[in-house]
C-alpha cells in the first residue's frame, strides 16, 4: 500500500493553484450562468489506459471549494485504469463543483501522467534487479506529488532534495579536487546516517571510488558493454556498494542497461517528460 501524502502539503498546494484560478472574482462563468441552488454529478473518467495518482488532491480540490461536496473515489492511487472506468464522483452544489473541477483534473491528470510512464519503465526492465528511481527533474513545487507519482508507478524515489543525502557529481569532483578529497570530506562533514554517492565516467574513476568507499556509484552515460565492466569491478571490490545507471536512459534503452547488473537506473524522465494522461470530466444535472 502506498502511504498517503502529508495532508498540509496537498491543502497548501490545492490553496495556492485554486487561488490562481479563482482570482478576485470566483468563477464568474458558473455564477452567470447556472442558479446558485442547481445541484450536478461529476465523474472524473479516464480515456485512456494508465496509472492514477493524485487523487488526495483532487479531492481536496473539491473539499476547498465546498465542504459539502461529496466526494467518493472507484480507484486509489497506482490502480490501474482502462478506457471509461470512474476514478471518482462528486455530488452537490453546481458552482461549487465546477469552480474546482480543473484543479483537480490537472493535478490527477499530471501525476497519472508520472505514474503512468514509471509503469513503463519499471514493466520494461520485469525480470532484472534493477530498480527505477526518480530524479530532482521535477515540476517546482510539485516535487512531493510527482514523487509520489512514482511511486504509484512502481518506481522508487532517489533523495528529494539538496538536503538528505550527498551526491557528488563531476562538478563538485573538479571543484573539489578530485574524487578521492572530495569523498573523504563529505564523510568527514556527515554523520553516519547520510548515504554517500559519487558519479563517475570512466572505469578508471569507479577504480578509484573502489579503493575510497562510497555507498552508492552513479555510472553516467556508460554503453552497456561499460556497465557491465563497471558492475564486476564492483562486485569484486566493493560488494556491498549500489550501483546506478544514469544517462541515455529511455524506452529503448533501458532493458540493455538493467541487464548490465547494476542496482538502480535512473530517470529524469519520469518527471520532466511524462505526458498527461488523458482524464475526462462528465457531468450530470440534477
Amino acid at each position: 500500500m502506498i502511504a498517503p501524502l502529508p495532508a498540509h502539503l496537498v491543502a497548501e498546494a490545492v490553496t495556492r493553484t485554486l487561488a490562481e484560478d479563482l482570482g478576485l472574482s470566483g468563477d464568474i462563468t458558473s455564477q452567470a450562468c447556472i442558479p446558485a441552488e442547481k445541484t450536478a454529478r461529476l465523474a472524473m473518467v479516464s480515456r485512456k489506459p494508465g496509472v492514477i495518482a493524485g487523487l488526495q488532491l483532487a479531492v481536496e480540490a473539491f473539499r476547498q471549494v465546498d465542504p459539502a461536496i461529496t466526494v467518493s473515489l472507484h480507484k486509489a492511487d497506482g490502480d490501474t485504469l482502462a478506457p471509461k472506468d470512474v476514478v471518482l464522483t462528486a455530488e452537490g452544489n453546481a458552482r461549487a463543483i465546477l469552480a474546482a473541477e480543473r484543479t483537480a483534473l490537472n493535478f490527477a491528470g499530471r501525476m497519472a501522467g508520472v505514474a503512468t510512464l514509471t509503469r513503463a519503465y519499471v514493466d520494461a526492465v520485469a525480470g532484472t534487479k534493477a530498480t527505477i528511481v526518480c530524479t530532482r527533474k521535477t515540476t517546482p513545487g510539485l516535487r512531493a506529488f510527482e514523487k509520489h507519482a512514482v511511486l504509484c508507478g512502481g518506481g522508487r524515489n532517489h533523495r528529494f532534495g539538496l538536503f538528505d543525502a550527498v551526491l557528488i557529481k563531476d562538478n563538485h569532483i573538479g571543484v573539489a579536487g578530485g574524487i578521492v578529497p572530495a569523498l573523504r570530506a563529505a564523510k568527514a562533514a556527515n554523520g553516519h546516517l547520510v548515504k554517500i554517492e559519487i558519479e563517475v565516467d570512466s572505469l578508471a574513476q569507479l577504480d578509484e571510488v573502489i579503493a575510497e568507499g562510497a555507498d552508492v556509484v552513479l555510472l553516467d552515460n556508460m554503453d552497456a558493454a561499460t556497465l557491465g565492466a563497471a558492475v564486476a569491478k564492483v562486485k569484486a571490490g566493493r560488494p556491498a556498494m549500489l550501483t546506478e545507471a544514469s544517462g541515455g536512459v529511455n524506452l529503448q534503452t533501458v532493458t540493455g542497461i538493467a541487464k548490465a547488473g547494476v542496482d538502480l537506473i535512473s530517470v529524469g524522465a519520469l518527471t520532466h517528460s511524462a505526458p498527461v494522461l488523458d482524464l475526462g470530466l462528465d457531468i450530470a444535472v440534477q
